[in-house]
């Protein structure tokens, strides 16, 4: 009788252990208060002097077409952010004029109205202090500002343009700066299935990519959000994650090269992981061609121990959780409207 009690009592306990795992898993798998913070606020900040407007955008989209922005003319801000490519270019790594390896690859546009410093090293804080960089760059649009000035206050379209956008303002590079912002901060990804999960609708995400979510936030096991942090997945700082490329006779020291502090030796800015199904290959150089490599290489604890970021130290995650990372990444993708390219003004 002792031991049919002790059996009968040990059977309750993995009974009510199952049904407390059944209640927690449940409860895992729908949103909570504390993930409300992944979802991104509804309007993207601007600065005080370039607040968003309609003709502001339009101006700025049609400036970030715009070929003639290069000095061979033939060369526009998305012939390297392509739309199609997740506004990047689809290649390991950037290529300038003739052809030339530029070294890193193109860092996607998307939400970059978001970001608090602009570049994989960081070296300007703005999307108005960026924009002109490529223009300025001699191994990608190579363009004479100066030039560029004239042309558009001759150009009757663009002046008229300027006029509606910037009714008070002289056009001039901090003008055609702040346009570009302007229509680089519409470039938006918030309405992936993961935000559809998040705002309520429990079929946007599969269980799979649920318990993927859980993995990349929990501190012990993904930890990918000890850097990918909410709501943008950045937390706009700069890590050394053990590339291969570091231990290069010439290696790449990214943000080292703007701040030269011995711990940023190698850090690359943290790039978000929205629409990242669209950007591949990924990493600042391009070394990884899929999301699983991505996994694969911190779950391996990064290649290059030099100046390795502390954060990355090897996960000793399973098959199963390595595919649940991937896939909760790939629910990050909105399934954005077609883009209407702009209407350019004719030809001189």
């Amino acid at each position: 009788m002792r031991i049919a009690h002790y059996v009968g009592s040990f059977s309750t306990l993995i009974f009510t252990c199952a049904m407390q795992s059944a209640l927690a898993a449940d409860y895992m798998l729908t949103p909570t208060q504390e993930d409300q913070q992944w979802l991104l606020p509804k309007v993207v900040p601007s600065p005080a002097d370039n607040p968003t407007t309609p003709e502001k955008v339009a101006l700025g989209k049609s400036l970030f077409f715009d070929p003639r922005l290069s000095s061979a003319g033939n060369v526009s801000c998305a012939s390297c952010h392509i739309p199609q490519f997740g506004w990047t270019d689809g290649l390991k790594t950037s290529k300038g004029i003739n052809n030339k390896d530029l070294g890193r690859a193109t860092p996607t546009v998307i939400n970059t109205g978001y970001n608090t410093i602009q570049y994989w090293d960081g070296r300007r804080p703005t999307l108005e202090t960026q924009a002109l960089g490529p223009m300025l760059n001699s191994d990608l649009m190579a363009l004479d500002l100066t030039l560029l000035v004239k042309w558009l206050n001759e150009e009757p379209t663009y002046k008229a343009w300027f006029a509606k956008a910037y009714p008070n303002e002289v056009i001039d590079k901090i003008t055609v700066a702040k346009a570009l912002a302007a229509f680089e901060r519409t470039v938006v990804s918030d309405n992936s299935p993961f935000d559809q999960w998040l705002r309520g609708d429990k079929k946007a995400m599969t269980k799979e990519q649920i318990i993927g979510f859980r993995l990349f936030t929990d501190p012990n096991k993904g930890n990918c959000a000890a850097c990918h942090q909410a709501p943008n997945f950045t937390d706009n700082g700069f890590h050394n994650i053990g590339l291969a490329s570091h231990d290069r006779p010439t290696p790449d020291l990214g943000r080292f090269t703007q701040k030269p502090v011995a711990s940023l030796r190698g850090a690359f800015k943290t790039p978000t992981i929205r629409d990242i199904t669209l950007t591949a290959p990924y990493f600042h150089d391009g070394s990884a061609k899929t999301l699983m490599d991505v996994v694969d290489h911190y779950n391996n604890g990064g290649v290059s121990k030099n100046d390795l970021s502390p954060t990355v130290k090897p996960l000793n995650l399973s098959v199963d959780e390595k595919k649940a990372l991937v896939a909760f990444m790939q629910a990050l993708t909105t399934d954005h409207m077609p883009l209407v390219l702009p209407k350019l003004p004719p030809p001189n």
